[in-house]
Order: C-alpha cells, then structure tokens, then sequence
C-alpha cells in the first residue's frame, strides 16, 4: 500500500471511531523507524482499545498486515505499528504526561563538531 493511501486510511478511521485531538506529525528525517508518527485520544480505555482494535482489522482488510498492536489489554495507551505509520492512540492524561508531539517536533540535534565555539 502507498504511504499516503496507508496515512489517510488510519487518519479516516480515526475520525470514523471519534478519536480526538489527531496529529499527524512526518517524522522522516528524524527517525528511521517510520515516516509518519499519528497521535489521538480516546475518551475512556474501552474506547482507546476499539479504536487501535478496529484499525488494525482496517489495515489488513487494505492489505497492510500491522507489524505489532500493543498495550491494548490495559487500553491506557495503544500503539499500532503500520511500518510507514506508527499510530499512538492514548487517555488524554497520559497524552499529556508523555506530550509525544513535544518530543517529535523538537529541532534535530546539532552535530557535536558544529557545536563547538569557534
């Protein structure tokens, strides 16, 4: 599947499970995990479990077989690894406490040779 057919798949699915608060972030350059990093809120733990559940079975119906779906047993924080797309689907508290958007926009590192005072 195309990575932006596979972005828009999970941001479709997303929306159609009422996630809150999606941000999708491109990550490329910054990681050689995934491409894109996706982010969204559930309102209860029931509901962060169905929406990492359901986009699981919606990617392999699109033929996109997920690498790992974990923490949906606890459904505080799930994580779907589509290669391409990485999706975070959390509570709002833990969203709030690890500010996952924060740490992926953060500017590159300075490489240590570029740092040094002249």
């Amino acid at each position: 599947m195309q990575l932006e057919t596979l972005r828009q798949l999970v941001v479709d699915t997303l929306t159609d499970m009422k996630a809150r608060d999606i941000e999708v972030m491109d990550v490329r350059g910054k990681t050689a995990i995934t491409d894109y990093m996706i982010v969204a809120s559930g309102t209860s733990d029931r509901h962060v479990k169905a929406i990492a559940e359901t986009l699981a079975f919606r990617s392999k119906e699109a033929g996109e077989i997920p690498l790992g779906l974990e923490g949906v047993a606890e459904g505080e924080w799930a994580l779907v690894d589509l290669n391409g797309v990485v999706v975070h689907v959390m509570l709002p508290k833990v969203r709030d406490f690890y500010n996952l958007e924060r740490l992926w926009s953060a500017p590159a590192a300075v490489p240590k040779a570029a740092a040094r005072p002249l």
